[in-house]
């Protein structure tokens, strides 16, 4: 087994055929094959089931996945130490979190390692930071959730187990322009929202996912775009938005918008990681500077390990 053949497994797995996995590593779709061949002979079993329209994992491939990934990493870091690299730890936000909730983990993580380097990613997709993670292509990653497992709020969790922390709650609130007819009726139960457009962003957005949850059906929802762009249109009368708190807090103050009494359940900010990765340089300051509250707090991190599927 060389690094090379689990490389081009990964490869493989990630785009799902021999061609693709070919084009990104610059090599024949032969050699490819043949890579993958060599790899199932040394382990005596097929990690692929071949069919017309790609490449799916077995049982067996799905368990070899995730020990390339750990071999990768750890190839890697060797690498890495015995160049004397300092490689900089990569941290992933969401971008509706990014402008609000890094700054103040960044400046605690300063305050205990300042000879620390820090690349933060932000995507608005949560599914690409989980698989990121997953796949040691990110260090750890901030995203919204609830309950006690990894996706309870609606998404599905990548294969590869990974752990995670609850750091602080983030309210939800439902806003609607000033003198809405809901305006002043509570408290507000989802019959209410019944011939009102519910403004949302795509189905993976974590607001949607928790309207979903919250509302089910009992309201027409209207896709327009992302939270900038659901609170304009808010603010112009155009619908009721399922917004966090944060978001909205100058234009609740300002009076643009109002709050209807919808009881919204908090979700969480809760921080991502691999288990098989705290040992990487610099990784437990990140996730002691993300869970400590206050400046010089020494926090009790803890943390869950989620199961590849949620119960």
């Amino acid at each position: 087994m060389e690094l090379r053949q689990l490389r081009t497994f990964e490869t493989v797995t990630r785009t799902g055929t021999v061609t693709a996995a070919a084009n990104v590593l610059g090599i024949a779709p032969s050699s490819v094959s043949e890579q993958i061949r060599v790899l199932e002979k040394s382990v005596g079993v097929a990690l692929f089931d071949r069919g017309p329209r790609g490449m799916t994992l077995t049982s067996a491939g799905e368990r070899m996945r995730d020990w390339a990934h750990r071999l990768l990493d750890q190839a890697e870091q060797a690498r890495r130490e015995v160049a004397e690299a300092a490689p900089p730890l990569r941290l992933g936000a969401l971008e509706s979190i990014a402008a609000t909730h890094v700054p103040p983990v960044l400046a605690r993580l300063g305050a205990r390692r300042p000879d620390l380097r820090v690349q933060v990613r932000s995507d608005g997709t949560r599914d690409d930071l989980l698989e990121a993670v997953a796949a040691g292509r990110l260090d750890a990653a901030l995203i919204l959730d609830t309950g006690t497992w990894l996706g309870e709020l609606g998404f599905e969790p990548p294969p590869a187990a990974l752990a995670f922390v609850d750091l602080e709650p983030v309210g939800l609130v439902l806003v609607a322009a000033p003198g809405h007819p809901l305006g002043g009726r509570s408290p507000i139960v989802g019959d209410d929202l019944r011939g009102h457009r519910l403004l949302v962003n795509a189905a993976a957005c974590s607001f949607r996912l928790a309207g979903d949850r919250l509302l089910g059906a009992e309201v027409e929802q209207v896709r327009v775009g992302g939270v900038a762009v659901i609170r304009a249109w808010a603010e112009q009368g155009l619908g009721v938005a399922l917004l966090p708190a944060f978001a909205v807090a100058d234009q609740l103050a300002s009076g643009k918008l109002i709050r209807l009494a919808l009881d919204a359940p908090d979700l969480s900010l809760r921080l991502v990681w691999r288990p098989d990765r705290e040992s990487v340089p610099g990784l437990r300051e990140v996730l002691y500077a993300a869970a400590a509250p206050t400046p010089g707090s020494t926090p009790v991190l803890t943390s869950t390990v989620a199961p590849h599927t949620a119960p």
